[in-house]
């Protein structure tokens, strides 16, 4: 069977073939005194407030099933929009705002309406890898561009300037990222902006964990840029990070006024609507109540960042810069690597020490194969969306092995 190239051109997610490695290791140790603690997968341990559960309930006993409009239900975006009012002080118009299935989806329509077979979005090393594929899958390239520390692993305006082509249609940022936690300065941010407002470019922006950041400085959404830029972003934000929603595939889009048509235009074909339950059920989600229950949860993930990332440098797997927002540790393990008698080349690195990890200390994480072309052996991701107690465990083994 042939198979179109477009597939051939996606590669494969590796965090999830390390996940199948570490459930086989797993259900080995299940019984020891040692299970297996899954550090690996950025999904929260908290599952949907009672509340969200209960209104899903509801809108099933009310045959609330049926297909909605393509953008989703106009009540949730009217809620959508009230929490940008009340959580970020930001006026924005519920029809620009698009309910699609998962960020994932939003992802898809997005790049589906703005990109040509061979145009260039720019991108940072590392990243997010089903971010840079939603862009391959559209027939367009990723270009990744190496970051730093020094740039909390953030694209620099000079850096987009400078990789700016004939052929490069926008950028793609996200903030707080995945896998490093860090977000992008605002003057950075505008300044990016800017530039490919210039150039008749797009921007881009993964918004997902913006509920989750915890730095003042950082937690702004690009849709408040100044002298109308905000209209000019193409936000991704999603229920599964924040609204802790994983499976319930739910996001949404906000989109300049005029491209609305466009997505809906696609959305109508391709997905029909997003999942009438799950828009029931997040509208549940805006209440005063629930998002107390989301700001506490919140508070967790911060101490839980607070707790994990001190340990990790104590014991040389050093996160060299501390992140703001979301549930990740972007950790250096070249020393770990050398302690151990590990390569330190792109091919195996962190992949190793991944795979030593499950053996030694029964802690899955992800190598940074998955996030970056750059560096890939140099760094492993731990998710800290587990439990408070399963990482005070995890360091215990760290402890013990390292």
């Amino acid at each position: 069977m042939k198979i179109a190239q477009r597939a051939e051109r996606i590669q494969p997610f590796f965090v999830m073939e390390i996940a199948k490695e570490a459930q086989r290791l797993a259900a080995q140790v299940a019984d020891s005194a040692d299970p297996m603690i899954f550090l690996n997968i950025g999904e929260p341990d908290f599952s949907a407030p009672d509340a969200v559960q209960q209104a899903a309930t509801d809108a099933m006993r009310a045959g609330k099933t049926s297909y909605t409009q393509a953008l989703g239900i106009p009540a949730l975006r009217e809620a959508i929009s009230g929490w940008y009012a009340t959580r970020f002080g930001l006026d924005i118009d519920p029809a620009r705002i698009a309910v699609t299935a998962g960020a994932s989806g939003a992802l898809q329509l997005a790049c589906l309406a703005l990109i040509e077979a061979g145009d260039d979005i720019l991108m940072p090393d590392p990243c997010y890898p089903c971010n840079r594929n939603f862009v391959t899958a559209a027939d367009g390239v990723a270009k990744l561009i190496p970051t730093t520390p020094e740039d909390r692993f953030q694209l620099s305006p000079e850096q987009v300037a400078e990789n700016w082509t004939a052929h490069t249609r926008g950028v793609l940022l996200a903030t707080p990222s995945n896998p490093t936690g860090t977000s992008i300065s605002q003057q950075n941010l505008q300044a990016i902006a800017e530039f490919s407002r210039r150039q008749g470019g797009i921007t881009l922006v993964d918004e997902i964990y913006l509920g989750l950041s915890f730095d003042a400085q950082y937690g702004h959404s690009a849709l408040g840029l100044p002298d109308g830029l905000g209209e000019t972003i193409i936000s991704i934000n999603s229920f599964s990070k924040y609204f802790n929603m994983t499976g319930w595939r739910l996001g949404w889009l906000v989109l300049p006024p005029a491209l609305v048509p466009v997505i809906e235009r696609l959305a109508q074909h391709l997905f029909i609507c997003p999942s009438s339950i799950s828009q029931q059920a997040a509208l549940a989600c805006f209440t005063p109540e629930t998002l107390a229950i989301y700001e506490t949860r919140r508070a967790a993930f911060k101490a839980r960042r607070d707790f994990f990332i001190p340990a990790l440098n104590r014991l040389g797997l050093s996160v060299p810069v501390m992140p703001d927002g979301a549930f990740y540790a972007y950790a250096n393990c070249e020393s770990a690597c050398e302690r151990w008698g590990i390569s330190p080349t792109k091919t195996a690195g962190s992949w190793d020490f991944a795979r030593a990890l499950m053996q030694r200390a029964h802690i899955a994480a992800t190598p940074g194969r998955d996030f970056a072309d750059a560096a890939p052996h140099q760094y492993l991701r731990f998710s800290t969306a587990s439990s408070m107690e399963q990482l005070q465990t995890a360091v215990t083994r760290l402890e013990a092995t390292l």
